[in-house]
Parts: structure tokens; C-alpha cells; sequence
């Protein structure tokens, strides 16, 4: 899918970044912390940034063909620093099993929701 997709690249702006995760991400139990994805091997960000506003139907297109892509051989999350403001809808998937304990802590430290301008979850 790489391979099909990468070189369909609409811009020089616009990049694919392989990120490796290895070494003591995977000394941790993966209930220990937020991050739910300790057993990836591999964090797959497609960035697609573009400056003329005109382009943002094909380099939106690109982005989400490419995702669309290679989400049947990927997770179903992804690193949460990594999310762009519009992956609101992925915020559980990205903390995978530990998402329910970490909304439970919301709602009891933060009911009003005061910290969230980040990849919230909603108490």
C-alpha cells in the first residue's frame, strides 16, 4: 500500500514519516501508562500539509485514500501526539484498552472538562 500510495504524493510539502517503536516502550506494560500500544512495532504518520487553499480537496483525498489504505494491516489506533485536531473520532481507539480506565479518571479529576484541548476524552 506504501508502494501505491507514497509516490501519489500531491506536494513537496506533504510527507510520509516511519517512526519506530522499540527499546523500553516495550519494557512497559501496556495497562501501566496512557499509551496503549506498546506491542506496535511501527507508527505510520501521513502529513499532509499544503499551502494554497485551493488544493485541500485533492491533498484531503490523498490523505484519506492512503489512510483508508493501510488501516486494514494497522492498528486501530495510533500515538495520540501524532493526532490532528479533526481525529476526534479516533481518541478511544488511540488509547485502546486503557481508554475506559482513562475516562473514568476524567470524569472524577476533570467533570467540567477544563483540560481539553488536547485528545480530549470526554468525561
Amino acid at each position: 500500500m506504501h508502494l501505491e500510495h507514497g509516490p501519489k504524493l500531491p506536494n513537496v510539502q506533504s510527507a510520509v514519516h516511519f517512526h519506530t517503536v522499540d527499546g523500553a516502550v516495550h519494557d512497559v506494560a501496556s495497562e501501566a501508562t496512557a499509551f496503549g500500544h506498546r506491542d506496535a512495532t511501527i507508527s505510520t504518520v501521513i502529513a499532509g500539509m499544503w499551502p494554497d487553499p485551493a488544493d485541500d480537496e485533492a491533498n484531503t483525498r490523498w490523505v484519506r485514500d492512503y489512510y483508508a489504505a493501510i488501516a486494514p494491516h494497522s492498528e486501530s489506533g495510533g500515538y495520540v501526539n501524532f493526532a490532528s485536531a479533526d481525529d476526534d473520532s479516533r481518541v478511544a481507539d488511540n488509547y485502546g484498552a486503557n481508554f475506559p480506565r482513562l475516562r473514568e479518571v476524567k470524569r472524577r479529576y476533570d467533570p467540567e472538562n477544563l483540560f481539553r484541548l488536547n485528545q480530549n476524552i470526554r468525561p
